[in-house]
């Protein structure tokens, strides 16, 4: 019995599967693409793991700005990082700009008192984009 070369193998393979590509009459993607703003949220100069009542009203007040900017439809995702490394967490802006990104930012009650600072980057992604809420998880 003789083997068959490797290199006629992946030939084959291609092949094949390119056959059954071709043959896929499923629609293609039906959905647009647009612009979000990411900001990661990095330790800042005044950033302590300490919980005092100073860094509870700034997390408080943090928080309350983040549910204002999803009432407003200004954020779409916001949430921290669990591991412990420079980056505390992101938020995902729905805004029409990257200034506008940054002013919202800026605007935080938790990189006012310096516990956090910012890097703001454009992100393109699905138009429409959604967490859904799955309560059984």
């Amino acid at each position: 019995m003789k083997l068959i070369s490797f290199p006629l193998v992946l030939l084959i393979s291609f092949l094949a599967l390119n056959f059954v590509y071709a043959q896929d009459d499923s629609p293609e993607p039906n959905y647009e693409m647009t612009t979000y703003y990411m900001a990661f949220l990095k330790k800042g100069p005044n950033w302590s793991p300490e919980v005092t009542e100073e860094t509870k009203k700034v997390q408080a007040a943090h928080l309350a700005n983040i549910e204002k900017l999803v009432e407003e439809g200004k954020m779409i995702l916001a949430g921290p990082f669990l591991d412990e490394w420079e980056v505390r967490g992101i938020f995902v802006y729905k805004v029409d700009s990257m200034e506008e990104a940054i002013a919202l930012t800026e605007q935080d009650p938790a990189v006012i008192a310096g516990r956090l600072t910012l890097e703001v980057h454009p992100w393109y992604s699905a138009k429409g984009i959604t967490i859904i809420n799955n309560e059984d998880e």
